[in-house]
């Protein structure tokens, strides 16, 4: 990871099923300065069972209120022809492309077809220790939610993609195994080097009460790896206050048009606003600056004018002894420094100074 913020756009279902709204969806986070949209890719039938009910946002959200989670999911799945559009789309706009599988065989395809930078998966994969070895396994970089979880999950499932990626063929996985391997230097440093978690509070959207943006910090202190957020909040000001933090991931649900028909759509930015966003992040990273304490090019030029030089406070024979009521600090930055001010006090000058002159 650098200094420079990731941000992902999440186009997540918003396309509401309709390859013309993903196309657009993708023209307008490349336009924004995003430097990815996430899609995500799934089949309803390996996601959900065939009478899983709606969460009470998606219900709140959708026109049918009869339907079902699998049926809502059916309608916003997307093919392989339209995986292939979207990258293709994604290529055109020079945006890169992520989507989040939720199943073994949509990451398969989505690792043999496109190259990603980054596997990333949603917060209800972190209990999903199949999906996380299979992950692991790919060798690429994870990006993780932690939505719903509490340390002791979050580190079960860093113990899965610590044994996924430094285990051999030959060692089985099991919940031993995983701890076993998860207490290694070699699987912890690895984890460092590929591995990003991101805070996140699964409510479409987060209440302020329920943000709790300094637990991005306790788990990034906890693990020692790259953390940021994924924000379902309205507007744009947690991500700043996240970035401000130290988030160096952003993810945030985008749409053209927040009073569409579908599960996220109201809890998403609109366009204009993931301009902002992107706007103000970038901001963000130049006032935040490198962390390392010294004078700015732009204040060079005043130090001379704002700090202190030794001064003789009234007029000073030689030969006179140096004291509280002919010795002061003004400016300019000229002369002793201030520094020696007791060092002068009961010594002899050395010539004659005038009221104001520099002792020097």
């Amino acid at each position: 990871m650098t200094n420079k913020t990731i941000i992902i756009a999440e186009a997540g279902v918003n396309h509401n099923g309709d390859i013309n709204l993903a196309y657009k969806l993708i023209k307008e986070a490349s336009l924004a300065g995003a430097d990815y949209i996430k899609f995500q890719s799934f089949k309803a039938e390996t996601l959900v069972t065939l009478n899983a009910e709606k969460a009470a946002y998606q219900k709140e959200n959708t026109s049918d209120s009869s339907a079902n989670q699998y049926q809502m999911l059916k309608k916003l799945e997307l093919s392989h022809q339209m995986h292939k559009d979207i990258y293709a789309a994604c290529e055109k706009e020079g945006i890169k492309f992520l989507s989040t599988p939720f199943d073994i065989d949509s990451l398969n395809y989505l690792v043999k077809n496109f190259p990603m930078d980054f596997i990333k998966l949603g917060s209800g994969e972190i209990t999903n220790a199949p999906l996380l070895l299979e992950a692991a396994k790919t060798k690429k970089n994870i990006i993780l939610s932690t939505g719903m979880s509490n340390l002791q999950e979050i580190e079960d499932a860093l113990s899965v993609i610590g044994f996924g990626y430094y285990a051999k063929e030959n060692e089985a996985p099991s919940i031993e195994n995983f701890k076993k391997f998860y207490k290694k230097p070699e699987v912890k440093k690895l984890l460092k080097e590929k591995l990003s978690l991101l805070h996140c509070t699964t409510e479409y959207p987060t209440p302020d009460q329920d943000i709790n943006l300094r637990a991005m910090q306790t788990i990034k202190n906890n693990f020692n790896l790259n953390c940021g957020y994924s924000d379902h909040t309205k507007g744009i000001e947690v991500s700043l206050y996240a970035v401000a933090m130290g988030a160096n991931i952003i993810e945030k649900h985008f749409t053209l048009d927040k009073s569409m028909q579908g599960p996220d759509h109201k809890a998403s930015l609109d366009v204009k606003e993931l301009k902002q966003l992107v706007k103000e992040i970038r901001r963000a990273e130049i006032i935040l600056g490198s962390a390392k304490k010294e004078p700015a090019t732009s204040e060079i030029k005043n130090i001379n004018i704002a700090r202190k030089g030794l001064k003789a406070k009234t007029d000073i024979k030689i030969n006179d002894i140096f004291t509280k009521e002919n010795l002061t600090t003004k400016r300019p930055n000229s002369g002793l420094s201030p520094f020696l001010y007791w060092d002068l006090l009961s010594k002899k000058a050395q010539t004659n100074y005038k009221k104001d002159e520099d002792i020097g």
